[in-house]
Formats: C-alpha cells, structure tokens, sequence
C-alpha cells in the first residue's frame, strides 16, 4: 500500500505570516438572524447551502480519530457571544490555540453532542443543565486528522466555569456578531517546500476590564489582550457564517 502523503508543517507563529486579504466585501449576517430563537429556526428548517472549508492539507501520519467539539453561544444581555477557550501550550496537539471546548469522541458517548457536552464539562466545568442543544455544523477534518463535528448550543448565562489547568489556560467570549462579520476574516497563505497551507484568522481585542465578566475563570488581566483565532476554530466559524448568511 502506498501511504498518503503529508505535509510536514515547521514551527511557525501564524501572527506573523502576512495577511493575503480581507473579506470586508462580503455582508455580515443580520442582527435578528444572531438572535436565539432564529437560530433555533435556522437549524430547523436550514436553507440550501454548503460549507466553504471541509478538510486542512494533511501534515501527520497518525490514524483518523473522530473528534467532536462544542460551539457554546452564550446568551448575554448585549447580544449572544461564543465561549472559546486558549489550550495550554504542553498539550500535544494545537497546544496554545484558541479552541472550541471538545476533544474526541469516546466509545461512551452516544453520540457527537454527548462528546461535546462531556468535553466541555471536563475542560471548563460547563453544567450540561445551561446547555440546549440546537443543531450541527458540517464535519471538518484537521490537519492532524482529527474528524470534527461541531455541535452548536444556546448557553444561558448563570453558570461560572472552572477551566482544567491540565487542558485549558484561559476561557473567553467573543461577540457573536463580529466573528459573523467578514470585514474581520482575513487569509493567511502559508508556503513550505513547495507545499501551500492557507488559512483564516479572526483576531479579537478583548476589552480592558478591572473584573472578569460574570461565569468567566480565571479573570482577565485590566489591560487589552488580543486573541487569536485561527486554523480548525476559524475554518468552522467561516463555515457558520456561510450557514447563516445563506
């Protein structure tokens, strides 16, 4: 048999490869489709379109695994925000990323929103009973091989989370509505050895705050701090927005 081959990635820092281009052209997604209950319709009755990123160049010889990740839409008076999390930089895979609470799927989870639900319970300490699961994203396939199903849920806020210091160095939010507007998506192009890896990035500035918001551990430092989303965590965040804007 002939094994597929990969692409071997060097160590690299993505904020420091240059910016290919912005989306600013295309439309962000209306404020009353962001709203709780409009998402619930949306994966009710979803309208006809397809994903833009399905699967990363492969650059590991390791076996497929199925992996499930939860996209937590936390309910906040000002409109709702995603809870992403920052890996600790000792893990083995995409330590020090920005990331959805998930991780593999487990032979005791019923399925992939179980494995998510898991996940976020052993990462942050999410309690499933904040938790409504209301649909699922297309599979996206990392270059680590891992095979993801985002599973998408309304979180309503109460809860405080407890980030696994093993796994997770800080938990945050981002407003929704930015990561659903293009004018904050830029592409990045990545060449090595005759190899091109491209990618998008959704930096985020969270704001300066004297206390952490309400549910979030450990605290935010009083000062800005730039969060940067990228890679597997982006390509299902474009993914969203191809879903909702279609």
């Amino acid at each position: 048999m002939i094994s597929k081959p990969t692409f071997a990635l060097p160590s690299f820092d993505p904020r420091r490869v240059a910016v290919s281009g912005v989306d600013a052209h295309l439309p962000a997604v209306p404020a009353e489709r962001l709203a709780p209950a409009a998402l619930r319709q949306r994966f009710a009755a979803p309208p006809d379109w397809r994903p833009e990123l399905r699967r990363e160049p492969r650059f590991t010889d390791r076996a497929p695994a199925a992996a499930a990740v939860l996209v937590p839409l936390v309910e906040r008076p000002g409109g709702l925000t995603v809870l992403l999390t920052e890996r600790t930089a000792h893990l083995s895979n995409h330590s020090g990323q920005v990331a959805f609470p998930g991780g593999k799927v487990d032979p005791q989870d019923a399925d992939a929103a179980a494995a998510a639900l898991r996940e976020a319970e052993e990462e942050v300490a999410l309690p499933r009973g904040f938790v409504e699961v209301i649909g699922r994203l297309p599979v996206y396939v990392t270059g680590t091989q891992f095979i993801v199903t985002p599973v998408v849920a309304l979180v309503r806020p109460g809860f405080v989370l407890h980030p696994n210091p093993d796994e997770v160095a800080h938990a945050f939010e981002v407003p929704l509505a930015f990561l659903m507007n293009p004018a904050h998506h830029r592409r990045h192009r990545f060449e090595w050895e005759g190899q091109v890896r491209e990618w998008f990035s959704m930096p985020y500035v969270e704001p300066a705050r004297a206390e952490p918001a309400a549910g979030e551990s450990p605290p935010t430092p009083d000062s800005e701090v730039e969060r940067f989303i990228w890679g597997a965590t982006a390509g299902m965040l474009r993914n969203f927005y191809r879903f909702l804007a279609a």
